[in-house]
């Protein structure tokens, strides 16, 4: 029997790269998976059907109260009960480094809107159904940019830094209602997404090198993380930021 037999987990961005990975993972542990993203979710669910889990997609913007709220009814009307929520949605990939002088307004408005709004729009959303089954685990997925300020990405590092704030305050103030909520900060990882994306190269190697186990990140290296904030293992666990990098930032 799978870790997560019985529960029902959401997740934000799972349509391809990161969330895709996870969301197969938490089905191969026995959760009901709801796959939300803007992007089809088709082939996810398709993946996770095939190989024996349960699963349904969910086409969500995050920065939807209306998506938000269809999603919430369609988990409890499919599965009964929602029990855990990842949000890991996000713009990263899309995005082309470049200085602060040169990021306009609307640029920076999106990135915030998306990456910390969004995340407390969900979490607001979801938390009500997670009260109604007397617990839940919320992993909200950050990243090491907060610890180090790389050049290039100053909105998107505000973006998460947000989300890292965002994730103290939710600990603080569900932990009385068997909510435990948590953060993974990745390092630069080689998702589906960020494969071939020539804007990062520049920080590829010098990336590797500042690592204490010097290989790229993949996808596959946050599920250790992503389990361990998720099951009763960390049931004492709340309004942390675990980083997950290979050594990168030693905190």
């Amino acid at each position: 029997m799978g870790r997560l037999q019985g529960k029902t987990a959401v997740i934000t961005g799972a349509a391809r790269g990161i969330g895709a990975v996870m969301a197969k993972r938490m089905a191969e542990e026995g959760a009901n998976v709801v796959v939300a993203d803007v992007l089809d979710t088709a082939d996810t669910v398709a993946e996770i059907t095939k190989a024996g889990g349960s699963a349904i997609g969910q086409n969500v913007d995050v920065t939807s109260d209306d998506d938000i709220a269809a999603m919430v009814e369609a988990t409890e009307k499919e599965f009964g009960a929602l029990d855990v929520l990842v949000n890991n949605a996000s713009i990263f990939a899309a995005l082309q480094p470049k200085p602060f002088l040169q990021i306009d307004n609307d640029e920076f408005d999106k990135v915030m809107t998306v990456n910390a709004r969004g995340v407390h729009q969900m979490t607001k959303a979801v938390v009500p159904a997670m009260m109604r089954a007397g617990h839940g685990k919320i992993v909200n997925i950050a990243s090491g940019t907060f610890y180090y300020g790389p050049p290039g990405l100053s909105h998107y590092t505000a973006s998460k830094g947000a989300v890292i704030a965002l994730t103290r305050c939710y600990g603080r103030e569900l932990g009385d209602k068997n909510i435990q909520v948590n953060a993974i900060a990745p390092g630069l990882t080689e998702s589906e997404a960020l494969q071939g994306h020539t804007g990062f190269d520049p920080a590829r190697g010098p990336t590797v090198q500042s690592r204490s186990i010097k290989r790229e990140m993949l996808p596959e290296d946050l599920l250790g993380s992503l389990m361990y904030l998720i099951t009763p293992d960390s049931n004492f666990v709340t309004g942390q930021t675990l980083n997950v990098d290979g050594g990168k930032v030693n905190l």
